[in-house]
């Protein structure tokens, strides 16, 4: 879903995998996102406000990781999307940038429209039109305003 949204037409693409953590932390976290967005005067669109089970759900805590939740697994997840034809990935020097590929957008497309889907579609496109920075000015953003997600040690609970 973010892909769908970070690079929506044709030949765009996310760039960078600390973009990608980052916006991948802030879709799975609604909570420190409600924080990021109060700061900011902006409010969830109808529907995609974290719900009182989110709130309070173990899913809601996390690890603290160095570059995000699933830190050791970009790569991997990644190469498996590639390898499904889901995505195409490029690299310019150390820069991977990530797209979705004809049929990985279709498949966006149509899980978006489901009910099980459309709630995490339509968060990712409210970062899209809120947190559309770079990998680095997103990083910095986390490290500046949330504070407790960050300053602590890695692999601890957040």
């Amino acid at each position: 879903m973010l892909l769908r949204h970070f690079g929506p037409d044709e030949g765009q693409s996310l760039r960078s995998l600390t973009k990608l953590a980052k916006l991948d932390f802030l879709l799975r976290y609604p909570m420190f996102t409600d924080r990021l967005l109060e700061k900011r005067h902006v409010n969830w669109v109808l529907g995609t406000e974290p719900t009182d089970a989110e709130r309070v759900a173990v899913e809601s805590r996390m690890i603290r990781y160095k570059y995000g939740p699933w830190d050791d697994r970009y790569y991997s997840v990644l190469g498996a999307l590639c390898g499904l034809g889901l995505i195409g990935v490029q690299r310019d020097g150390a820069t991977i940038s990530a797209f979705l590929t004809d049929l990985g957008r279709s498949i966006a497309v149509s899980l978006a429209q489901t009910e099980d889907w459309a709630g995490t579609d339509a968060r990712a496109g409210l970062l899209k039109e809120t947190f559309d920075l770079s990998g680095n000015a997103l990083k910095k953003l986390i490290y500046a305003e949330l504070p407790d997600a960050v300053d602590r040690p890695h692999h601890r609970e957040i």
